[in-house]
């Protein structure tokens, strides 16, 4: 055990904690603080779900052991510390990739249940749970619950997207998803303002199962929304390039390229936001037909501890998810808010969602949702409190997963299903052993 200050991706807020390290499932029981106890994975959360200044963080990272994988099947049991990444490293070569991926590889398995996570192909896959057959929940009580959609099934839709306040995951079942390459065919499509970009998105989202798209997000007036949406889809043999047919499962070794210190805030100006843009443009304009999977699905992780580009301060990624219906209008008046708000936003991510998951707080409905970073500078909170609420009018929601700022009084406004998964956490925590900074702040928990 060891105190010290973690934090989560966006590296705000930090927190002192007692972080409790974890390699034998046996001994979780015995680890639970009742003055507030969560599970923690690698730390790629951005916020603060994973923070518990009061009681334990329990570090899952040593439970990162495969425990049985049926080929026929492409089923893989694992203890939750596994990470995508090792995943990959392990079956990509193989024939099989996990079925539901984020943006980045460096996630555990725990920890994509816990948060639900999507891909750029949700429209089609749905979430992270959607290819979980089952898992092993230990609950405040000590004991360890199967959990799938046939044994206690409430209690595993609370939990998927329930950010670890209904117990500990220890172990999982999923379904990888069998491919011939680790490569992809891809297409890029320019396009002048927002209204081009959703209708490039109905058109693509037709012949293309993965798509994203990025925005300016400096352009305003008949430009707002301008950007690039990238298309794609997962390469056969028959697809590759002759420099690719003799490696079809190629995986690359860890990248060795890392920001080495935080870099100072006068780095972060709107000179190197006007720059920063005009790269990700070219880039993303000019991207091959053929695109190996860490530059499809994973281009940060190319570089290693990149939020800590962002400073000292850290920085949040705000994402919300708003209906198809007056989609554009309340898009666009979003949109607006953020670029004459003072901040400077940095990346950001467009993807269309397709219908809603059946985890009680899982975030994605059928909708837009938009992603983008802040840095942490003064008068953000302010922002994102109006952000809330057009996102609220609209409605819409933001992902926990990621949120630093959301208030108590928005909770209940964004996520409908919130009294039913109180119901289902108090019966197995009643006295809510299970609690993160981010269930306190928010009012999931006292």
């Amino acid at each position: 055990m060891a105190r010290r200050t973690i934090a989560g991706w966006g590296n705000y807020p930090r927190l002192e904690c007692d972080v409790r390290p974890v390699d034998d499932a046996a001994r979780v029981a015995a680890l639970l603080d009742a003055r507030g106890t969560i599970a923690r994975g690698l730390g790629r959360s951005y916020g603060d779900p994973a923070l518990e200044e009061r009681g334990a963080v329990l570090d899952l990272t040593g439970l990162d052991r495969f425990l049985a994988f049926d080929e026929a099947t492409a089923t893989l049991t694992c203890e939750a510390g596994v990470s995508l990444e090792a995943i990959v490293r392990t079956f990509a070569p193989r024939g099989f990739f996990p079925a539901v991926t984020p943006g980045t590889k460096h996630v555990t398995v725990g920890g994509c249940i816990a948060n639900d996570v999507h891909g750029k192909a949700h429209h089609l896959d749905g979430c992270f749970s959607t290819c979980v057959e089952a898992f092993d929940l230990l609950v405040a009580s000590g004991e360890v619950l199967p959990c799938s959609r046939a044994r206690n099934a409430e209690l595993f839709w609370a939990t998927c997207g329930g950010l670890g306040l209904t117990g500990v995951i220890v172990r999982a079942t999923i379904r990888l998803r069998p491919i011939e390459t680790t490569f992809f065919h891809q297409e890029a499509i320019v396009v002048r303002d927002l209204s081009a970009l959703l209708a490039a998105f109905d058109e693509y989202d037709e012949r293309y199962p993965y798509s994203v798209a990025w925005i300016d997000p400096l352009a305003t007036g008949a430009g707002l929304g301008r950007g690039v949406l990238t298309v794609g889809d997962h390469a056969t043999r028959r697809d590759l390039p002759e420099r690719f047919a003799g490696e079809p499962l190629l995986v690359r070794p860890p990248t060795s390229i890392a920001v080495p210190f935080d870099l100072p805030d006068f780095a972060l100006n709107p000179l190197t936001l006007r720059v920063l843009n005009v790269v990700i443009c070219q880039v993303q304009a000019r991207g091959g037909r053929s695109a190996h999977f860490e530059k499809f699905f994973y281009p940060l992780d190319a570089i290693a501890e990149w939020n800590r580009g962002y400073g000292r301060r850290g920085f949040t990624q705000y994402q919300f998810v708003i209906p198809l219906v007056e989609g554009e209008r309340r898009m666009r008046t979003i949109l607006e808010r953020i670029a004459s708000s003072g901040q400077m936003p940095f990346l950001n991510v467009l993807k269309k969602f397709g219908g809603a998951g059946e985890g009680h707080l899982s975030f994605p409905f059928e909708g837009y949702t938009f992603a983008i970073d802040f840095p942490i500078t003064d008068g953000l909170a302010d922002l994102t409190a109006e952000l809330d609420r057009m996102v609220i009018d609209a409605g819409g929601r933001v992902y926990l997963g990621k949120d630093a700022f959301l208030r108590s009084e928005s909770l209940a406004a964004m996520y409908p299903r919130l009294d039913e998964w109180r119901q289902i956490k108090a019966r197995v925590d009643p006295d809510e052993v299970f609690r993160s900074h981010l269930s306190s702040r928010v009012g999931l928990t006292r």
